[in-house]
C-alpha cells in the first residue's frame, strides 16, 4: 500500500487520500480532509453505494445527518449510513481536520479531481456538470438545509 501525498483542492477544502480501493481489494478507502473556518462546503447529499465513518482529528466539524446535528471533535466518530442525507460545516474559528473512511471503496480521488475542475473554474459551479459527476459516483445531491 502506498500513501499518496497528492493534495486535491476543491474550493477551500483540502483532501488527501491515505488508502484507495486498489489498496484494500475495493473494501474501503480513507482520506483526510481539512475545512477552514467558514469554508464553503458541498451541498447536503447522500451516497447510494457506501457507508461513511468520520473521525475527528483537529478542530470541530458540525455534520447534519437526517436533520440532526453532530459535532465531530478530535477523537470523536460519526457514522453515516448509505442513503442518509448529510452535509457539514466548520462553524468554529479554527481550521478542522477529519478522516473519512468509506466502505466499500465506491469513491476515490478521481471523484474529487473531477469535482475540483468544476468548482475551481471560477464563478459559480456549473451545477449540471456537477450533477453528472455526482451521478457517475452514486452521490445524490439534496436540497440545502441550514445547519
Amino acid at each position: 500500500m502506498t500513501r499518496t501525498d497528492e493534495i486535491i483542492q476543491i474550493g477551500q477544502i483540502t483532501i488527501r487520500f491515505l488508502l484507495e480501493g486498489k489498496d484494500t481489494n475495493e473494501q474501503s478507502a480513507m482520506f483526510e480532509f481539512i475545512v477552514p473556518s467558514g469554508a464553503k462546503v458541498p451541498l447536503p447529499h447522500y451516497h447510494l453505494h457506501y457507508d461513511e465513518i468520520i473521525y475527528g482529528v483537529e478542530g470541530v466539524i458540525t455534520f447534519e445527518i437526517e436533520g440532526k446535528h453532530h459535532e465531530v471533535a478530535p477523537g470523536q466518530i460519526c457514522f453515516i449510513n448509505r442513503g442518509a442525507v448529510h452535509g457539514f460545516q466548520n462553524l468554529s474559528n479554527l481550521t478542522a481536520k477529519a478522516l473519512s473512511i468509506v466502505t466499500p471503496a465506491a469513491i476515490g480521488p478521481q471523484f474529487f479531481k473531477e469535482s475540483a475542475e468544476i468548482v475551481n473554474a471560477g464563478g459559480p459551479p456549473d451545477m449540471e456538470k456537477m450533477k453528472i459527476i455526482f451521478e457517475k459516483y452514486g452521490i445524490v445531491p439534496s436540497f440545502p438545509k441550514k445547519l
